[in-house]
């Protein structure tokens, strides 16, 4: 599971709360007794996979220390419409300042967690990993890589700094691959790093140059055709980790994990996921 960073956590809330409030409030201070307590309840209106229950009670919590949160769908639960998440009980202007952060975040976050769960359950007798990307929302990606985790998948590099990823476009401005390793290993001992390395490769004469060439963590197939891609796998014959990417979707996620590949990447857990309807109602 992504293990969520506390002070990036409660960036976000101050940020998010800050970018929707401004300078106040005016309609629930107009309307609202600042002492008003309101009980309410999460109410989901489609059927998937909910992520971001925790984050909500996170966000009670900061508007409101003494806020009651009763979850009855914990994140991770499959839900359909009509299903309620979890109800709140707090005070009324905390609760409708907390309303659209909340309703936002949660939405995004089920939508990819329900598209992760999709592909998860592809391969589910599969032995292979389907991954994310760094194909996320500038600012939220640790939320988005948050909802992947619940969801099933497993959560890649978190970015450029924690591990090593050699693409065609670095290798054809350091000239070959071969090159490419060999400063990068050059660097990591310069600063005292141990990262993983991936390289990405575009065909069977580059998968043969990075065996040749040794000394990295896996080998990522980029936009390989099927029959390519088996025999690709083949050749490498568990010398190194190999990761297939490029273009993959619910319809092809499976033919592609059949090859035998460690590892797939998926953009699309997040740069294609929508979002799920929900709604957060006062209880009267």
């Amino acid at each position: 599971m992504y293990k969520v960073d506390s002070e990036q956590l409660h960036n976000f809330i101050v940020a998010g709360l800050q970018e929707d409030i401004g300078p106040g409030d005016h309609t629930s201070q107009a309307c609202i007794p600042a002492s008003s307590r309101t009980k309410a309840r999460l109410l989901v209106k489609d059927e998937g996979v909910i992520a971001g229950v925790q984050l909500a009670e996170s966000i009670f919590r900061h508007v409101d220390p003494s806020s009651i949160i009763e979850v009855v769908m914990p994140d991770g639960s499959d839900f359909k419409y009509g299903d309620v998440a979890f109800y709140v009980e707090c005070n009324t202007r905390a609760l409708l300042m907390a309303e659209r952060l909340i309703l936002n975040s949660m939405q995004r976050m089920s939508g990819i967690a329900t598209l992760s769960s999709r592909f998860a359950f592809e391969v589910e007798d599969l032995p292979v990993k389907i991954l994310d990307t760094r194909k996320t929302t500038p600012l939220i990606r640790f939320l988005e890589k948050w909802a992947v985790s619940i969801g099933g998948c497993t959560n890649y590099r978190v970015g450029l700094y924690d591990w090593i990823m050699i693409k065609d476009n670095h290798v054809d401005a350091c000239g070959s691959i071969s090159r490419a390793i060999d400063k990068v290993h050059a660097y990591l001992r310069e600063n005292n790093l141990n990262l993983g390395i991936t390289v990405e490769v575009r065909n069977l004469v580059e998968v043969q140059e990075v065996l040749d060439r040794g000394g990295i963590t896996r080998i990522m197939f980029d936009n390989f055709e099927l029959p390519i891609l088996a025999e690709a796998v083949a050749h490498v014959d568990k010398r190194f980790e190999t990761e297939a990417s490029g273009g993959v979707t619910l319809r092809t996620v499976r033919k592609i994990a059949l090859t035998g590949v460690d590892y797939i990447s998926v953009g699309a857990l997040t740069h294609s996921a929508g979002c799920l309807d929900m709604s957060l109602k006062v209880i009267k």
